[in-house]
């Protein structure tokens, strides 16, 4: 309060009502996941106009949601250190002679192991099990209800490398650094958040030699859909520097919570989440003194077969992912960088696809020229323009000297087409009229 101490490093503590600042300029908070709404919203009345650098290897669905938005800006770190590997994920049930094999194989490379169970009744039960398992190897307690004391000296006992195996509940989270602690061992994992488990994961692979991570999961249990989507996320994201994808994930998964009140997560199910998020797009603009474009989302009519076919890409999941990829982008490049993926991936592209793909470009040439509906018929192809349109009068004569053209008016026209036009002649005569449009847009 006198304004002595430059720098304060502290917990939740500096959030109280009583700690008073003679001059904030710079609040920096890091493992910002661990904090709720209400303790941002003590952060933001210590003073409206100081900096706020938040940092997280996983940010909460509302968090990322804002910056995606551009509420606030974002920086991500995507390059590892040096000599890192990136660490393997084992989903499995709860087989003994799988943690016996994966406890031996780190103790014989002179490791160490976390094993993590989040239960604070029934974690002796699990010790008396893992020194079963491993017979003559030194294993530490810790959880949050031990003395401080005692707390202390078995994680400098585990630090020091005395004690060969950790049996904990998630306190190792965040903040721990023992680079010769490469394998972890998650007990229950599909009761842990996403972001949890991808903080537990982070303890291992901080050196350069391979990392595990046992994922458990209850022979009898049934899995929610969600605990399903989690698991997966975390087998699909095993590179260095995922948390990003992790994040967006989890956004995707629980949905991006509510800006104005206390949810961090959850489904905006009143007015659509897409509906939502351009709502507050076009807000933020406005507040910033920006004129938002109107966009127009084109109708297509066309009467093709344009589709990923299920037995090219078998997984319902991967092709509503594709689809959905395809149907958000905005250039064409774009379009093209996925196509080389789904080739990459999963082979040739078939017809179906291809036409598709011929679909979305003629999409994003429509909105980027704000052509409102293209229809096809059996006399040829109509166009009808967006009031809004930017289209020079120059490229519009143009169109008009073509004799297949016929201009209607109210900012329509008809391409006159052969009646036997096969699929990709219609499909490349529609193309090539925009493009010959978009030369002459402002």
């Amino acid at each position: 309060e006198e304004g002595t101490v430059d720098i304060l490093i502290g917990t939740h503590r500096l959030l109280q009502k009583d700690l008073r600042f003679k001059d904030l300029g710079l609040l920096v908070v890091d493992e910002e996941q661990r904090f709720g709404v209400l303790h941002k919203e003590k952060i933001k009345q210590l003073k409206t106009s100081v900096d706020v650098l938040t940092l997280s290897a996983t940010p909460i669905p509302r968090t990322l949601q804002m910056s995606l938005m551009n509420i606030r800006n974002m920086s991500v770190i995507e390059t590892p250190p040096a000599d890192r590997l990136a660490i393997r994920t084992v989903l499995t049930r709860f087989d003994r002679r799988i943690l016996r094999e994966a406890i031996r194989r780190e103790l014989e490379r002179d490791g160490q192991v976390f094993f993590v169970h989040n239960r604070v009744i029934g974690i002796e039960k699990i010790g008396a099990l893992i020194s079963e398992l491993a017979p003559g190897a030194e294993i530490g307690v810790a959880h949050g209800q031990m003395r401080e004391r005692q707390l202390e000296e078995v994680m400098g006992r585990f630090i020091g490398g005395e004690t060969r195996i950790l049996l904990s509940t998630t306190i190792i989270e965040s903040g721990l650094d023992i680079p010769r602690a490469n394998t972890i061992i998650i007990n229950r994992a599909d009761q842990f958040g996403l972001s949890e488990l991808y903080q537990l994961r982070g303890r291992v692979g901080r050196s350069g030699q391979q990392a595990y991570a046992y994922l458990l999961i209850d022979p009898s249990a049934t899995l929610t859909e969600q605990a399903q989507k989690r698991l997966k996320a975390l087998q699909e994201f095993t590179e260095l520097g995922a948390g990003f994808k992790i994040a967006a994930r989890d956004l995707e998964i629980r949905g991006a919570g509510n800006f104005l009140g206390t949810s961090q997560s959850g489904e905006i199910a009143s007015v659509g989440m897409e509906l939502y998020v351009k709502m507050l797009e076009t807000t933020v603009a406005e507040l910033r003194g920006q004129t938002p474009e109107q966009e127009v989302e084109p109708k297509l009519h066309l009467s093709l077969a344009a589709f990923i076919p299920e037995e090219y890409i078998s997984d319902s999941y991967q092709r509503l992912y594709y689809y959905k990829k395809m149907a958000g982008l905005h250039r064409e490049e774009d379009l093209s960088g996925i196509l080389a993926e789904i080739n990459d991936r999963y082979g040739a592209i078939p017809p179906e696809l291809d036409a598709l793909s011929k679909i979305m470009e003629i999409r994003i040439l429509s909105r980027r020229l704000k052509v409102s509906q293209i229809d096809r018929n059996s006399q040829g192809v109509y166009f009808t323009l967006h009031p809004s349109h930017d289209i020079s009068p120059v490229a519009i004569r143009r169109l008009s000297r073509d004799p297949k053209v016929r201009l209607i008016p109210e900012y329509s026209f008809q391409i006159l087409l052969k009646k036997e036009a096969g699929s990709e002649d219609v499909l490349a005569q529609i193309s090539r009229y925009l493009h010959a449009l978009a030369e002459g847009a402002g």
